[in-house]
């Protein structure tokens, strides 16, 4: 039963680090997304198998959240957001799709050459569980460093958090008011940026990032 546990709380881990490479493959907003909602409802299912395995009921709240939230009510408003904007076209990346993939590759080994020798005496469960959401962290980050659109950036930051919640289930979670905390915290963020998406695009007609940063080389 105990292997079971192990290879089924590893399973859904590595599948939302593979989740994260979705997105940095995909080239489209709207895989984009529907890449995001996936990597969501996996947390949602790794968050609850935590909350058996570790008996902590408040973790189902933290499921519930992220399947809710993450899952659903952001990819639904982000499609109404793209659709606004009429940015239904393909995302750019710096360096291109192969060297991106690369990066991806090389930063999820050095994840886990980090945090796998460095918790070495820590419960087996909760050190690879560690590894596998830092992993997504980095590669969140990597998304918001590479994309060039600003929307594909706000999903690289959803992704990112998404990371940080696996880890601190993991690590036998978070108080419940820092969890709840935090996902309303994002969900504030997530509103603030689509506001400030729809200014960008009104100001500027664009929300590429590159070409912002040639209008403020115009500017000056």
């Amino acid at each position: 039963m105990h292997s079971l546990s192990f290879d089924f709380a590893h399973m859904l881990a590595g599948g939302l680090v593979l989740t994260s490479f979705m997105m940095l493959y995909q080239d489209r907003l709207s895989a984009l997304i529907n890449a995001l909602a996936l990597q969501a409802l996996l947390l949602g299912a790794a968050v609850a198998w935590q909350a058996a395995i570790q008996a902590a009921p408040h973790l189902i709240i933290t499921a519930l959240l992220a399947i809710g939230f993450k899952a659903i009510a952001i990819p639904m408003a982000l499609r109404r957001i793209i659709r606004s904007l009429g940015i239904h076209r393909e995302i750019e990346t710096m360096g291109g799709t192969g060297l991106t993939m690369l990066a991806g590759i090389f930063l999820v080994a050095l994840a886990l050459q980090v945090v796998l020798p460095a918790t070495a005496g820590s419960d087996a469960m909760a050190r690879e569980d560690i590894a596998l959401a830092l992993c997504v962290v980095l590669l969140g980050l990597l998304m918001m460093v590479t994309r060039r659109n600003a929307a594909s950036q706000v999903i690289g930051f959803m992704s990112l958090e998404n990371g940080i919640v696996l880890a601190a289930t993991g690590a036998r979670g978070m108080p419940l008011v820092v969890e709840i905390s935090v996902a309303f915290s994002v969900l504030i963020a997530f509103i603030v940026v689509g506001i400030f998406l729809f200014r960008i695009r009104e100001r500027f007609d664009t929300v590429d990032v590159q070409a912002l940063d040639r209008f403020r080389g115009e500017r000056r």
